[in-house]
Order: C-alpha cells, then sequence, then structure tokens
C-alpha cells in the first residue's frame, strides 16, 4: 500500500505487513549542519503474513544512509538495495535486529514534514508520512512499535530535549553537551513519533485524575511568550476532566506535554505525551487574541488530548480508515465545545463550517467518500469530507442508538481494540453489538460521496386530521460513482402550529428513496421544522412560504432550527433580489423581513450570543453554493444592500443594544459572558458602519480605546474599515502594525484584514504585502493568512472578472510547490470549482489549472489536485 512512484493507492489492495517491529531504540546527535540518526529495530515476520517476502522493505526518502547493521554484522551493498524511496534489506531472518544509521539536514527542510527546524529549535510533523525523512522504517499504520528515544545536543543552543513518553534517563556528555532519554510504554506507530529540541520557555502545572493520579502539564513555547500560556493550561486541564466525565477516559502517561512552534503546516499534532502546536492554538491574551481565537484554542486542545484514545491508543489500520480517529475526535471535540459554551451557537459553527467548507468539496472534481477508494499522495486526504463530514456521520451513529447506548458502543469499542490498528467497520460493530441495531444500510454513509438531496413535500387532510410527510432522497453523481443506493438518513422534525406551540416532535427514519410518513391527530395544518439540530449533512428542499419562516424564525422551539429558519429565509430572499438585480429593478427589502430583525434586538437579549448569530446574515461562500451559476458581483451587492436596509431602518435599535454591550474593560478576562457581550456589540457595529461616515468615528474611538488591550474589539473596529477608502483606514492599519510589528500572530492578523477587503486595489494590497519584511513565504500563517484569505474568503476580488485573481494564486502555488508542497495543495483548491461559474471565468480558471500542470517540477500533491479538477 506504499506509493513510491505517484501512482494510485487502492483500499482494495489492502495486505497486511509482511514483519512487524517489536521495539525501537532511536538516537538522535543532533548539529547544526546536519543530524545523525541511529535506528535499532527489533524486527520480527508477521505471523498474519500468508505470503511474507524474504526481503524487508523499509520507506525513506531524502535520507543518506551511512550504514546497516544486521544482528550485528555490518552488510555490504550486495545485502541490500536502496532506492530514492525505499531500502531493500535482501533475504533476511524471521526474527532479528536491524540497525541503521542515516545522515539529515533538517535545517534544510521546507516542507516542515519530518525533522525540521522552526524559530532555531528543531521539531518533528510526523503524520501522515514523515516519519520516512527521518530513518528508514516501515512507514504505515498498522505497525506498531514501543519506542526509546535518545537526544543528544549542545546544552546550551538545546537546553530542553522531549520526545514522546516518560523522561528516565538525563546525562551530562563532553564538549558542552547532553543527552536525554525518553521511553514510551505504550505501543504507537511512527507517525506518533515527536521530538523537539531547543531554547523554550515552560509553563507547568498538575491535574489529578478520576483515579487520584498526579499527571504533570507542561506547555512549552518560545522565549518571550509565557504570558500568553494560562488558556491553554485551563483548556487542558478541562478537556482531560471532560473526556473522563463523558466517555470514561483517563489519561495514562506521567506527564502531558505541548509545544508550540511557529512553523506548522497543521493545526496540531496529537503525538503521544507531547503534542506539538501551531502557536495559534495556544498562544493567548486578551490584547493578542480575539474571543475567536480564545475558542478554537479550547476545541484544539480538547481535540489534541481526545487522540489520546481516539488515535493514539487505537489507531487506524491504513489511511483509507484516518475519519475513524479524525471524525470521530471532530465528534467529540465539538461535543467538548458544546458542553464548554452555548450548544446551539456550537452547532451553528459546525453546520457553518460544514455547509461553505465540505458541501462544495462534495459538489466537486474533489468529491470522495468519508473513507476514500483510492489516494495518490495520502496528505490530500486530510479534507473536510473526512474530518467534518465524518463527525457528522458518528453524530448520526448517536442520533439512531441513543446518548446512552451511543456511550455504551464507545466503551465496548475501548475495550476490544485497545492497543490496535482497526478499521471503520470493527467501529460500526461495535456500535452495533452495543445496540442490536443493523447498521448495514448506514455504512453507505462512508463509501458514497456526495451529499444527499432530500425534495420533501406534505399534504393534510383536515376530515381526517392527518399529516403526511413525503421525502424523496437523491444525490448527485460525484467522481467514480455514478448511481447511489438510497441512505439511512435520520431526520428529527417537529410540526408547529401557526400561533408557534409546538404540536409534536420526532425521529424519521428515511431509508428507502421515497418514502411517506403520516401522524394522526393533527388538529390542524402544521408547519414543519425539517432536520432539527442538523441531524444529518444533507439539504433540504421544501416549498416554505416567507411567512412560515418567518414563524419559525420567531418561534420554533428549537434553537437552531430557529436560526436555520432566518438563513433560509434570507437566502430565499437574496436570490429573488439578485434576480431583480439581473433585470435592473429596484431593490426593495420587505418590511416584514426588517420587523423579524427588530423583533429579534427586542426580544432576544437574554441570549446574547445566539442573538449575534441570529442577527448575522449567510456568508456570500454559503449563498454562492445555493446557485447554479454563481454571481460573485450580485451577491456582494445584494448583500450589502440588505445590511444597509437593515441598518437604516432599525438604526436607533442598533445604537442602544452596541451602548449597552460596549464595556470598556482594559484587558478584559476571557469569559462566555464577556465573550457573548462583545459579540452583540460588534455584529451591531458592523451593521452600522454600512451607513458611512456618520458611525465612523465610533468605529475609530473603539479601535483606538482597544488597541493596545482588546484584540476582539480592535478587529471589530477595524474590519468594516477595511472596506472604505478614506484615510483613517491607512493611519488605523499603520498604528495597528507599530503596535503589534513584533507579535508574529498579530501581524497575521494584520495580513489577513487587508486580503479580506472588497474594495478594488486589494489584490494589488496584496501583491505588495508578498514583498513586506514580516512576510514569509515559508511560514504556513503566513500564507494562509494573506493568500489563503484572499483566495478562500474574498470571492468578489478573487473571482475578479479579468481573472487576474486565478493567475496571481496559480503563481504562489507554483512558488509554493517547490518549498512546501502541502502547503501548495491546499491552496489549489478554489480553482478546482471552475464549474461553479459563467463561462468566460471557467476559462480563465482552467487555463491556469491546466498551466500548473504543465510544470515541469510539480509536486504530487499539486499534481493529483488538479489532474482531478480538470477531469
Amino acid at each position: 500500500m506504499q506509493n513510491p512512484t505517484g501512482q494510485a493507492v487502492y483500499l482494495a489492495d489492502y495486505k497486511v505487513p509482511d514483519y512487524l517491529i517489536d521495539t525501537v531504540d532511536l538516537e538522535f546527535d543532533l548539529r547544526e549542519e546536519f543530524t545523525i540518526v541511529t535506528a535499532k529495530l527489533a524486527v520480527y515476520i508477521n505471523p498474519s503474513s500468508l505470503q511474507p517476502s524474504p526481503h524487508l522493505i523499509l520507506n525513506g526518502e531524502m535520507l543518506e544512509l551511512l550504514s546497516v547493521v544486521l544482528d550485528g554484522k555490518s552488510l555490504t551493498k550486495a545485502r541490500f538495495q536502496k532506492t530514492e524511496v525505499s531500502l531493500i534489506i535482501l533475504d533476511v531472518p524471521q526474527v532479528f535486529t536491524l540497525e541503521i544509521q542515516t545522515r539529515i539536514k533538517p535545517q534544510e527542510n521546507t516542507a516542515l514534514s519530518g525533522l525540521y527546524k522552526s524559530g532555531g529549535n528543531f521539531c518533528t510533523q510526523c503524520e501522515a508520512q514523515g516519519f520516512r525523512r527521518i530513518t528508514y522504517f516501515l512507514d504505515r499504520p498498522d505497525v506498531m512499535a514501543r519506542f526509546k528515544t535518545t537526544l543528544i545536543a549542545h546544552k546550551k543552543r538545546y537546553p530542553i530535549l522531549l520526545s514522546n513518553g516518560n523522561e528516565i534517563s538525563n546525562k551530562e556528555l563532553s564538549e558542552g553537551r547532553h543527552a536525554v532519554t525518553w521511553e514510551d510504554p505504550f505501543k504507537k506507530p511512527c507517525y506518533l513519533f515527536a521530538l523537539v529540541a531547543g531554547k523554550l520557555d515552560c509553563a507547568e502545572d498538575f491535574f489529578i485524575t478520576q483515579s487520584g493520579r498526579r499527571v504533570i502539564l507542561r506547555i512549552y513555547v518560545e522565549l518571550g511568550h509565557l504570558d500568553k500560556c494560562a488558556h491553554a493550561m485551563k483548556a487542558v486541564k478541562k478537556a482531560m476532566r471532560w473526556d473522563e466525565e463523558k466517555f470514561g477516559r483517563e489519561y495514562d502517561l506521567d506527564i502531558y506535554m505541548i509545544v508550540a512552534v511557529s512553523d506548522f503546516n497543521m493545526g496540531a499534532m496529537e503525538n503521544k505525551g507531547l503534542n506539538i502546536f501551531n502557536t495559534q492554538y495556544i498562544l493567548a491574551k486578551p490584547e493578542t487574541a480575539t474571543d475567536t481565537d480564545y475558542v478554537h484554542i479550547e476545541s484544539v486542545i480538547a481535540h489534541e488530548y481526545c487522540h489520546n484514545w481516539t488515535g493514539n491508543r487505537i489507531t487506524c489500520r491504513d489511511w483509507f480508515q484516518l475519519s475513524l480517529k479524525e471524525g470521530l475526535t471532530i465528534f467529540r471535540d465539538q461535543n467538548f465545545t458544546a458542553d464548554t459554551t452555548s450548544p446551539t451557537v456550537a452547532r451553528i459553527n459546525d453546520v457553518i463550517d460544514l455547509r461553505t467548507s465540505q458541501f462544495p468539496e462534495d459538489a466537486g472534481p474533489l468529491a470522495h467518500p468519508v473513507r476514500p477508494d483510492s489516494y495518490v499522495e495520502i496528505n490530500n486526504f486530510y479534507t473536510s469530507t473526512v474530518y467534518n463530514k465524518g463527525a457528522e456521520v458518528i453524530r448520526m451513529q448517536q442520533t439512531l442508538l441513543g446518548e446512552a447506548v451511543f456511550r455504551k458502543g464507545m466503551d465496548l469499542y475501548f475495550a476490544r481494540y485497545d492497543g490496535q490498528a482497526v478499521t471503520i467497520e470493527e467501529f460500526v460493530k461495535s456500535m452495533e453489538d452495543a445496540s442490536g441495531i443493523d447498521l448495514k444500510q448506514f455504512r453507505l454513509w462512508y463509501s458514497q460521496a456526495g451529499t444527499p438531496v432530500l425534495d420533501v413535500t406534505d399534504q393534510y387532510d383536515a376530515q381526517q386530521k392527518k399529516y403526511t410527510l413525503k421525502i424523496k432522497q437523491s444525490c448527485p453523481v460525484t467522481p467514480g460513482q455514478p448511481e447511489k443506493k438510497p441512505f439511512h438518513i435520520p431526520i428529527k422534525i417537529g410540526l408547529m402550529e401557526a400561533s408557534g406551540k409546538e404540536m409534536r416532535q420526532d425521529l424519521l427514519h428515511l431509508k428507502e428513496a421515497e418514502q411517506a410518513f403520516q401522524f394522526s391527530d393533527i388538529a390542524t395544518p402544521p408547519i414543519p421544522s425539517l432536520l432539527r439540530g442538523f441531524s444529518a449533512p444533507v439539504k433540504i428542499n421544501y416549498a416554505y412560504s416567507d411567512a412560515a419562516l418567518q414563524l419559525l424564525f420567531k418561534s420554533d422551539t428549537d434553537l437552531f432550527n430557529r436560526w436555520e429558519a432566518g438563513q433560509r429565509y434570507t437566502v430565499q430572499l437574496i436570490l429573488r433580489l439578485i434576480n431583480d438585480y439581473h433585470k435592473n429593478e429596484t431593490l426593495l427589502l420587505p418590511t416584514d423581513y426588517i420587523a423579524i430583525f427588530q423583533h429579534l434586538l427586542e426580544t432576544m437579549q437574554d441570549d446574547k450570543l445566539l442573538l449575534a448569530e441570529m442577527l448575522t446574515l449567510p456568508s456570500e461562500k454559503y449563498i454562492a453554493a445555493q446557485m447554479a451559476i454563481i454571481d460573485v458581483e450580485a451577491i456582494h451587492f445584494v448583500r450589502k444592500f440588505i445590511m444597509i436596509e437593515l441598518a437604516t431602518h432599525l438604526q436607533s435599535l442598533f445604537c442602544d443594544v452596541y451602548q449597552e454591550n460596549n464595556e470598556i474593560k482594559s484587558a478584559p478576562e476571557f469569559t462566555m459572558e464577556g465573550a457573548a457581550k462583545r459579540h452583540l456589540k460588534n455584529v451591531c457595529l458592523a451593521y452600522l458602519m454600512t451607513l458611512g461616515k456618520k458611525y465612523k468615528q465610533l468605529t475609530l474611538d473603539q479601535f483606538k480605546i482597544a488597541l493596545s488591550t482588546n484584540m476582539t474589539d480592535t478587529i471589530a473596529a477595524l474590519r468594516p474599515l477595511m472596506n472604505i477608502a478614506c484615510p483613517e483606514r491607512e493611519t488605523a492599519l499603520t498604528q495597528f502594525y507599530q503596535q503589534w510589528k513584533n507579535d508574529p500572530l498579530v501581524i497575521d492578523k494584520w495580513f489577513a484584514l487587508q486580503g479580506s477587503a472588497t474594495l478594488p486595489d486589494t489584490l494589488g494590497r496584496v501583491r505588495c504585502l508578498l514583498e513586506h519584511p514580516a512576510f514569509d513565504l515559508r511560514n504556513p500563517n503566513k500564507v494562509y493568512s494573506l493568500i489563503g484569505t484572499f483566495a478562500y474568503r474574498n470571492p468578489v476580488r478573487f473571482h475578479v472578472a479579468n481573472g487576474e485573481g486565478y493567475q496571481f494564486l496559480a503563481d504562489c502555488v507554483l512558488q509554493l510547490d517547490s518549498l512546501n508542497p502541502q502547503l501548495a495543495a491546499r491552496l489549489v483548491k478554489p480553482l478546482s470549482e471552475w464549474q461553479r461559474y459563467d463561462p468566460k471565468r471557467q476559462d480563465l480558471m482552467r487555463n491556469q489549472l491546466k498551466g500548473i500542470l504543465r510544470s515541469k517540477s510539480i509536486s504530487r500533491d499539486v499534481g493529483e489536485l488538479v489532474s482531478k479538477s480538470l477531469e
């Protein structure tokens, strides 16, 4: 199942490894010019392999081989074969010890995969296949071994030496060097290996487990950032206690460590006992981090901590099973966020993420099942489908089984498979065995791509007082899957009276292509509240009238569906206004729509966080997904028109709510109550700023007061200023930069603000910022903040009609591909959606994709995505 040639790898071709590894002794001699890695492996033939090869084939890339020793004897070149991607040891015995020494150059590793340097410190990223850049190994997740790691380095330059497990030895050596040895008592695949060496500050605390064990907690950060660790440490302890209470999972080592590094392709990595994090998901204080940052930090910490059981103790057999650990752990961290913030708002945010990232993925040429059938480059399958849709598939199982039985299924899964590498099938079987429910049809969610569409009609029989819902499911054609079988779809519903009172609620099991559901004793024609809580990742087509949506928006007893009714009502209105826009007709906002927003502002002050979400219009990206042919200019114009009209008619209410929630505090401590007030206040400010000069001073005053003490309010004031061509905009940007130029994460926000501006000169500004001294193309955070924001979050500027946005992105992708293929591949995806646009834009986007494909040195990562996009 390895992929040295760039050809497709298929799930159907899986076979167990011919050899397994019992123990691994690693020694890293860390030096400035190079690192010498010595790996001593205890290897044995796999008794489960039916026809094992007589040769041991190890994976390895970009390694200088120094020596190979088998059972104490050095091997000559006649006993092994070396290629660019492998080391083949010929005619090995059934049980043996293999010692391999290699030389690598971490300081030259710009791909940030394997061992590399960040901020002068050594660190690793081995998932999915980075360990093969460190030493030759069976680099596959179903080979699990016990690791002991010794790090040797100059003590003054690298006083902190860390690896997985518990520290068992610390020695002083000659020439100012020292050695530290770590041992992990648990078997793990090599993708969970980690090391860190460098000068780091450390925040230390402890946690007492439910069984009374004391666990040392340490968060290591680059020098000078220790004052930004308090929130992360609280989040660690909160996640540890939550996992004990929610899932009965206790931490299993004596120490839990996190290291925050500046250069990291992902958000964080769950390496056993030594999590490595992108700094943006650890460092926070009110002066430098927004409330959203605080919530994200808690969520990501919970995610990586929860991986200790769903990913580490039980891992995936092969990379096709990636959602086994990632979808399940996203589900767990989503539950953590719901339990520790607001369940409704957390669910809203989950669904927004799914609809704006995964739904388009399911509708495009890169669509794939939650469990893919094949891949060329596994790094390309760390996708929203595997993660977010995978989490929804877990959530549906919980819905079908009920929370108590689902917990029994989880307990059974942990008991059966602890210490093993398993498959999605074994997880689902645990749920079946715990519940007695047949999930055979449900398994299609893992193997079929695409977002199911439910066409719903209804009928009311007044004489018999019967109400019938008829539901037809279909699923669009996706690459390699022209025909789909019906899914098993759980649909939570409520039936509402015209007065706003709930008649009934139920859970429907849709299993057929078409199915009817009858309800008796229904006194009056009901208004259906469909897919409550977003009980399945599907699209619903139902002919809601404006009046019905108004009722649900005001009165639905399911708070998620109240928000959903508002989103649906707004989208229907926007699409009608876009039609008027195309006809050059005068745009008019219905008074009933304005009245709904007035009602919200006047009656929902008791739930400020939810009110802020209810007042927020659907994003331009989500609106675009509702159009057969996307018109970015019309979407932008109409959405802005609605905001201006609402602000004009409800100006006094927006002002009152703003002032009522405008608490001026120096560096306010993060609390959900405070965050809710700020969120609501700043949503009101965004509306008021659409009225132009009248409220510019209000925004400037907030910016001035907040600049050095409150990043949430600072960013909220700057964001609307970005879309106004005025001297104050430039002054504010300059002041912001001067205040925070020595804080890289805050400067990322400065780049992102400018990349998101909707003014005509935005692309020119973005090009100039690529040359700014604070920008570094080798740093993923900088790339995502500037180039990523422009391409993903600024549709009206990225999709400008002359195609210069596409040309810019293609140039960036090619430049990045030679440095960091993973990063380049993630940036190319906006071009893959070319089929959704008008013919002119289609041609422009396809031409850029073809140009990328013509590059002689294109990586496997980028090549796979571009090729599929053009199919």
